[in-house]
């Protein structure tokens, strides 16, 4: 079969006994399978000299408009067309011009703004309703811990035992709050995002909060003298008695966490007139057991002797957070870890660690009213108690156990879901627990009342706006 440059072309339309149209010398059978599959010749000038086509492309256009039938100036019309459309290119083939250099045949990118146009449209107007949604979620108090440094007044008291470090934060005229920090923190870092949260603050405006620090826990605390004897637990809880005569208070509400829950106790049991009231946070009121007093003294050797290592950073993450506390709040615990590291003297650590694992019983029973030979004031705290934990401390049956040895009639207790440190995972719950533990006891019950239906309203406008940029 002959072939032309284009591709392959049949021979001229075949007579009956086999001879050729315009010439040709090949027989009729052959011709007739060859006829139907491809292209006719095309004749210029009526001669039988075949014309070759240009390409394989131009073929295929040639034999679909036969197959539909067009007519002759149809299909050169079309074949005109045709040749005005840019050819596509192979992939590996690229174009090139006169000179035989590579044309650049790269799609163009999108074009880049000037700075004059980068300004226009910065300028352009926007949406109200975004200003109207960012206002929606805006804190009033935000919860800045840097704040609680300035609002306070930083006094030194001096005890017995040394000095204390205690930080006053509101009106010295108002009812007297005490707190107490645990283990590896300070009243900064333990109390400082709290009582800036949205209603502490506002419950502030009408009590008086004494920060106590312990001996050598404050922040960028020198290190204490190798012959300096640290207190003991129920020395740290007599040295509030000092800190009391020193502002003139004469009753005050305990609120305490892990170690500080455990020396307001102390104190309270040692002096049930000077406190009111007790909201104890992962208070442990027994001994320190054998895994615990093995731990904490592996701890406190390391602290002595390496620093801050590895390994007591993580055990004090265990005692403020739980198990896995990435899987709650990364942020948070990055912060702390920070805090352990660089933000606590291992040595004063050191020596309060070993006071709290040599700490002794409580010795607090609920003795039911009419037992013979004890009696109820004598042996359990007979003030008001609150004691919270969360339902991811590892602290939970501690608070169980000390909740058995209080008298159920002026105790309750609480447990927190989806947290371990209260205080930093759960402030709204643990204000609102307070809040209404104080209203219950008659601290500013007016005030209190007022407060509340403030924050109910400003919650349900809150839910109001948050539905509206919903829908």
């Amino acid at each position: 079969m002959p072939q032309s440059e284009g591709g392959y072309v049949s021979l001229p339309a075949m007579n009956g006994n086999g001879g050729g149209a315009g010439g040709g010398g090949a027989g009729g059978g052959s011709v007739a399978i060859y006829q139907s599959t491809t292209e006719p010749q095309l004749l210029a000038n009526g001669s039988g000299s075949a014309t070759t086509p240009t390409s394989m492309f131009e073929s295929v256009k040639r034999a679909i408009g036969q197959a539909i039938k067009s007519t002759p100036g149809d299909s050169e019309e079309l074949l005109r067309l045709e040749q005005r459309q840019p050819v596509i290119v192979a992939s590996g083939v690229r174009d090139r011009d006169k000179t035989g250099k590579t044309l650049n045949t790269k799609m163009p990118s999108a074009p880049t703004h000037t700075a004059e146009e980068a300004h226009l449209l910065g300028t352009m107007p926007v949406d109200p309703m975004d200003d109207i949604e960012l206002r929606s979620v805006q804190l009033q108090f935000p919860n800045a811990r840097g704040s609680i440094l300035e609002a306070c007044d930083q006094r030194r008291v001096p005890t017995d035992k040394g000095d204390v470090h205690v930080a006053i934060q509101g009106d010295t005229s108002k009812p007297a709050i005490v707190t107490y920090h645990d283990l590896g923190l300070n009243y900064a870092t333990s109390f400082a995002g709290f009582f800036n949260y949205p209603v502490m603050r506002g419950l502030l405006e009408n009590f008086c909060v004494y920060h106590v620090t312990a001996p050598g826990q404050e922040e960028g605390a020198p290190t204490l003298p190798e012959d300096y004897v640290y207190p003991t637990m129920d020395e740290l809880a007599a040295q509030l008695l000092f800190v009391l005569s020193h502002f003139g208070l004469k009753s005050v509400i305990g609120f305490g966490v892990g170690a500080g829950a455990n020396i307001l106790a102390r104190f309270a049991h040692a002096h049930p007139d000077k406190v009111g009231a007790l909201c104890l946070i992962n208070c442990v009121s027994t001994q320190s057991g054998w895994i615990e007093w093995g731990y904490q003294s592996f701890n406190a050797r390391f602290l002595r002797t390496k620093g801050m290592t590895q390994g007591v950073i993580d055990y004090l993450m265990w005692h403020h957070f739980g198990r896995n506390p990435e899987e709650r709040n990364h942020d948070l615990v990055q912060m702390y870890k920070q805090h352990f590291e660089r933000g606590v003297n291992p040595t004063n650590l050191a020596m309060l660690i070993n006071a709290y694992i040599h700490r002794n019983d409580l010795h607090l029973a609920r003795t039911p009213p009419g037992t013979p030979g004890a009696e109820t004031a004598a042996t359990t705290l007979k003030m008001p108690v609150i004691n919270i934990t969360g339902s991811l401390s590892p602290h939970v049956d501690d608070t169980v156990t000390f909740n058995g040895r209080l008298d159920p009639t002026n105790s309750s207790w609480m447990k927190i879901s989806d947290c371990a440190m209260v205080l930093e995972e759960q402030p709204a719950k643990l204000a609102e627990a307070f809040r209404l533990f104080l209203q219950g006891e008659g601290y500013a019950v007016g005030t209190l009342q007022k407060l509340a239906r403030k924050i109910s309203t400003a919650s349900r406008s809150s839910s109001t706006q948050i539905e509206l940029c919903v829908q």
